[in-house]
């Protein structure tokens, strides 16, 4: 039986090149969580390594690998859902990998494993060439599983710019989106809080939006601000960078929320936006 409230945390993490020392930062921050009463946790994209492609590249491991392995027997051993960002997975393809979320139950089991569709692209003479295609591929399959929490669905950072997947998950019946991120800190001052409140209020779920934050390497920077949004598009917990230390290198902060699903059905109730979509229109 689906639960009618769940206590949930978003994790924001300052990853770096030592992946020892962000995986010992993840847990500290998810075993915090759980002591806070958290029952689903989410971390950010990439939360075990993040630094330029080249680097990320290198980090790569096959599913299951050591992280996965890691984060699975500390979910069974804390009994909660887990989120464990986005890690960045061995392909067949020589150099190439997956950007990939992956969804634990509390017994361990990996019940979701979410390669990132969209991968991010930037060419801005204010910041520095991004170009993931360069070192990823693209999934090309939705992720969402029936859970005691309600529904959840994953999507992973550059996917907040496409409603058009958001609406997919909404079609298979998406209560939660669990939503690791690592949103640039010159693109998410301009469009993070619109867009992950938007993609909360159109498809009337909540949303909880993991990201990295600070300083990755001496020119990647991570925007922060995490957040957990109801089907209103309330705003229910927010991190504000704004008071931490400008470098944020050695920052990890953890939010919570209850999220009330009654309170989710009462906005479809009232609002049946869902319902009312149409699609038979030239």
């Amino acid at each position: 039986m689906t639960r009618v409230t769940t206590h949930v945390a978003a994790v924001q993490l300052s990853s770096t090149a030592d992946k020892a020392q962000n995986l010992q930062t993840a847990e500290r921050q998810i075993r915090a969580a759980t002591d806070q009463g958290a029952e689903l946790v989410v971390l950010p994209e990439l939360f075990n390594c993040l630094g330029d492609f080249p680097t990320i590249m290198a980090a790569a491991e096959p599913i299951p690998g050591p992280t996965c392995d890691r984060m699975s027997q500390l979910a069974a051993e804390l009994g909660i859902h887990l989120c464990a960002g986005s890690i960045c997975e061995t392909s067949q393809s020589p150099g190439l990998g997956y950007n990939t979320a992956l969804l634990f139950d509390d017994s361990g089991q990996l019940l979701l494993r979410y390669r990132k569709i969209h991968l991010f692209q930037i060419d801005h003479p204010e910041q520095p060439r991004l170009n993931e295609p360069d070192f990823m591929l693209p999934g090309d399959e939705i992720a969402a599983v029936e859970t005691k929490h309600g529904s959840l669905g994953l999507a992973t950072c550059y996917d907040l710019r496409f409603p058009e997947l958001f609406r997919m998950l909404s079609q298979r019946q998406v209560e939660i989106v669990l939503f690791p991120s690592a949103f640039t800190h010159f693109t998410g001052q301009a469009h993070w809080h619109t867009l992950v409140r938007a993609r909360a209020i159109e498809n009337q779920c909540f949303f909880i939006a993991a990201n990295q934050s600070g300083y990755h390497t001496d020119t990647l920077r991570s925007y922060g601000h995490s957040m957990i949004v109801d089907a209103w598009g309330n705003v229910l917990a927010e991190v504000h960078d704004d008071d931490c230390n400008e470098s944020n290198t050695d920052d990890a902060m953890t939010i919570t929320a209850t999220l009330d699903r009654q309170s989710m059905i009462e906005v479809r109730r009232r609002i049946p936006a869902l319902h009312n979509r149409r699609l038979d229109t030239n």
